[in-house]
């Protein structure tokens, strides 16, 4: 080392004095912040896929989750809250309106933070996904003063940043040549998955997701939307209810029991003394999920879960044991298939019939003779497993 040089191999007295001095610069002018550690993901368990593998209780900050993907979805975070002092740029958040939607010009922050003030508090520097909470910001005059439950509500709204990158910043380097300061990109956040752990679960109501977030007016919205929605649209597919289907022999052609020599297919030669058979089917009504278990022409039809004992010709049957519904027709021999009752609700109601509906909805558990249970709906990637070829 040279006589006289200002930077020193090891960080001595003069790196201790200049530290203290920005120290009580940040003390001083700045403002608190807290700091919701990160700790790294949940533990998942065993997930029985080789993307995301079961750490056992061994994940830190720099565990991921998801090998694939490079996410950490379910974050876990410190219960302890640490208070640090930082300074940033106060700017005018505006939207760009010449953009299509709505977009934001200025939702990022910059803050600068003290290196050796964050380590000391924290145990650690701060790193990509801790959340800081800057507490001079909340909305202490928010406009949503009860909640869904017209209960009242007297808390502020917070506001959280996510850090994004963290670097030292320029001017933080002093006269000796080592650097004091950390600048954090931070990007404000929302309650989303990856931070259930701070904004609380949404299943409870009086987290901060829920009370200090629109959550339940949006539900509330959404419902009312679904509710409209089905009183206008109540069921899937087409409603062929309201039109007359003309019965038709092998041929494809209109099947009569009595009538002229004449072309009955043109509408104006048809007479009132015509008299049509019974409609096998809905006939010509093809389309997209247009049965619907419902006789066709308004005729009557009865239903049960078994065909009556002593049927007429072109008697109608709804059976309502099949899932989906079958209505059925007796064609003098025996009961012809007619339709199947496909058309369902728009929304996942419980009162709907479908297999598929029953199928992906299964959460029932079925007990074995060695009184054991097991799940009905399994992934096939777990009860068929390849065997060793060797």
């Amino acid at each position: 080392m040279p006589r006289l040089s200002i930077f020193k191999p090891e960080k001595g007295n003069d790196y201790k004095f200049l530290d203290r001095n920005i120290f009580e610069m940040f003390q001083v002018g700045g403002t608190d912040a807290f700091i919701h550690k990160y700790l790294g993901p949940q533990d998942q368990g065993n997930q029985n896929d080789a993307t995301q593998p079961n750490y056992v209780g061994k994940t830190t900050e720099t565990t991921i989750q998801d090998l694939l993907f490079l996410e950490n979805r379910d974050r876990k975070y410190s219960e302890d809250v640490f208070t640090a002092r930082c300074i940033y740029n106060v700017q005018d958040i505006d939207f760009d309106l010449t953009q299509f939607g709505l977009f934001l010009q200025n939702d990022q922050l910059f803050m600068t933070l003290h290196l050796n003030d964050t380590v000391e508090r924290i145990g650690r520097k701060i790193m990509a996904g801790d959340v800081i909470e800057l507490p001079h910001l909340k909305d202490d005059f928010s406009l949503q003063s009860t909640d869904i439950n017209d209960n009242t509500i007297d808390q502020a709204l917070k506001r959280f940043y996510v850090v994004e990158d963290v670097s030292r910043a320029a001017e933080g380097f002093s006269q000796t040549w080592w650097p004091h300061l950390l600048r954090v990109k931070t990007k404000p956040i929302m309650d989303s998955q990856e931070y259930r752990d701070i904004f609380g679960d949404k299943d409870d109501p009086n987290a901060y997701g829920r009370v200090g977030s629109t959550y339940d007016r949006d539900k509330e919205i959404n419902e009312a939307i679904i509710t409209q929605a089905e009183a206008n649209v109540p069921k899937s597919g087409y409603d062929t209810t309201n039109y007359f289907v003309l019965p038709t022999d092998e041929t494809g052609k209109v099947a009569l029991v009595t009538g002229d020599n004449v072309d009955l297919l043109a509408s104006s030669n048809i007479g009132t003394d015509t008299v049509y058979e019974a409609a096998k089917s809905n006939g010509y009504i093809e389309g997209y999920l247009t049965g619907d278990g419902i006789a066709a022409n308004g005729n009557s039809a009865g239903f049960g879960t078994a065909f009556p004992t002593y049927p007429v010709k072109d008697q109608l049957f709804l059976r309502t044991d099949y899932v989906p519904q079958r209505l059925f027709k007796f064609d003098g021999k025996r009961f012809v298939k007619v339709e199947d009752n496909v058309r369902l609700t728009m929304s996942n109601k419980t009162d709907r019939t479908g297999g598929k509906f029953g199928f992906i909805n299964n959460t029932t558990e079925t007990t074995r003779k060695d009184g054991t249970t097991y799940k009905e709906r399994q992934s096939l990637s777990e009860i068929m497993k390849p065997r060793e070829d060797n």
